[in-house]
């Protein structure tokens, strides 16, 4: 039996949060920890669970599924074995989901718990996209490829878009703008991942918050030569001071969006050259992702920045006019939820769309319990 009623865990590198999804995917409750250090099951989290009434599946978002999985799957021991055996390819993150895991067990004893992993999505990127132009022994010996991330925004953000732009079925090419703290994009054509800007890791593609992005890789080799940076140093460099903190270089080493933009109206030229450089890698990302498909139909933004910066996506649209796209001023300004932003008559829809990754996971944990329960 498909169960009505989903908690959904998001278990984040310094944060936990749950929701209860109902059968039409409307939330039910939910509950925010943050901080949260991997502890648990907590006394506010077995607060919230005693007071759901029930639920007939949990289903966890896991980063990295690696080779491995390329799809949701019920959670058992031989699973949580294969998460923990690629602690070493998310290190901030697959410890977290263990214990979100593990925590939930504990105060769900017997509810069918399912496992859905951010890099599924792009699991059956073509081989072209997906191969790093390494010697081949590296890449057979070390399983080095092109992995992508936030998959389940993608996934959901792509099929939302075409809902709400009103897209054929052969007009379905739609680049995907998941820009928050990490921001990644997805080239997706008719619902499959073509390509994306994330790789091996989630430090490759975009400037993001304190993430670098796509740097020269001979630099870094430089950088570690005569004893310039240590291996720790360069790591927490690119993962915690780099990006639009790095750029910017705020008093307190802000990487938010909207202390950048706040320097940058006040006239400081280092916040201004941050949004500057964004924008840049963020233009010609997505006019490689649309050349991935052959052309474009649909431009989606969703995540924190996307969904609440009119001024990033205005400055985007103007940059990627040679592709068709153009936004309408009044409804950029005004986009709360859903929103076709286009401007009438224009060859590509641009669609704010809010990230629901929950309702992805509750999806993908009712099929792979429908499947269950069918074979």
């Amino acid at each position: 039996m498909t169960p009505d009623r989903v908690l959904v865990v998001n278990a984040g590198s310094s944060s936990l949060k749950l929701s209860v999804l109902g059968s039409a995917d409307q939330i039910l409750a939910s509950l925010d920890l943050d901080p949260w250090h991997g502890e648990g099951p907590t006394a506010e989290m077995a607060a919230f669970v005693a007071g759901l009434n029930g639920v007939g599946a949990v289903g966890h978002r896991v980063v990295h599924g690696g080779s491995r999985f390329r799809g949701p799957v019920l959670i058992d021991d031989d699973v949580l074995a294969g998460i923990a055996s690629l602690t070493d390819l998310a290190p901030l993150h697959q410890p977290r989901a263990l214990a979100g895991i593990h925590a939930t067990a504990a105060l769900l004893p017997g509810v069918p718990a399912v496992a859905c992993f951010d890099t599924a999505f792009h699991a059956d990127l073509p081989e072209t996209a997906a191969t790093y132009a390494l010697p081949e022994e590296w890449r057979r010996r070390f399983g080095l490829r092109r992995y992508g991330f936030h998959g389940l925004s993608h996934s959901y953000a792509a099929r939302r878009a075409a809902e709400v732009a009103g897209l054929s079925a052969e007009r379905r090419r739609v680049v995907t703008c998941h820009l928050g703290a990490g921001a990644s994009l997805a080239a997706v054509s008719s619902g499959r991942s073509l390509d994306t800007t994330m790789g091996f890791t989630p430090l490759e593609g975009l400037v993001m918050a304190t993430r670098s992005g796509s740097v020269d890789p001979g630099m870094l080799v430089w950088l570690l030569n005569d004893g310039r940076l240590s291996v720790a140093q360069l790591a927490d460099g690119l993962e915690g001071s780099s990006g639009l903190a790095g750029l910017a270089a705020l008093p307190g080493g802000s990487g938010d969006m909207r202390d950048v933009r706040a320097a940058a109206d006040r006239g400081d030229h280092n916040a201004r050259m941050a949004i500057g450089v964004y924008l840049h890698r963020l233009r010609g990302e997505i006019a490689a992702m649309a050349a991935a498909m052959n052309g474009l139909d649909a431009l989606v933004f969703t995540g924190g920045i996307g969904e609440h910066d009119p001024a990033l996506r205005a400055a985007a649209a103007t940059g990627l006019a040679f592709l068709g796209v153009a936004i309408d001023d009044d409804s950029n300004g005004a986009a709360l939820g859903d929103t076709d932003i286009s401007a009438p008559g224009s060859a590509v829809h641009t669609v704010v769309i809010t990230a629901r990754e929950d309702i992805e996971i509750a999806d993908q944990t009712r099929a792979v319990l429908r499947k269950g329960t069918a074979t």
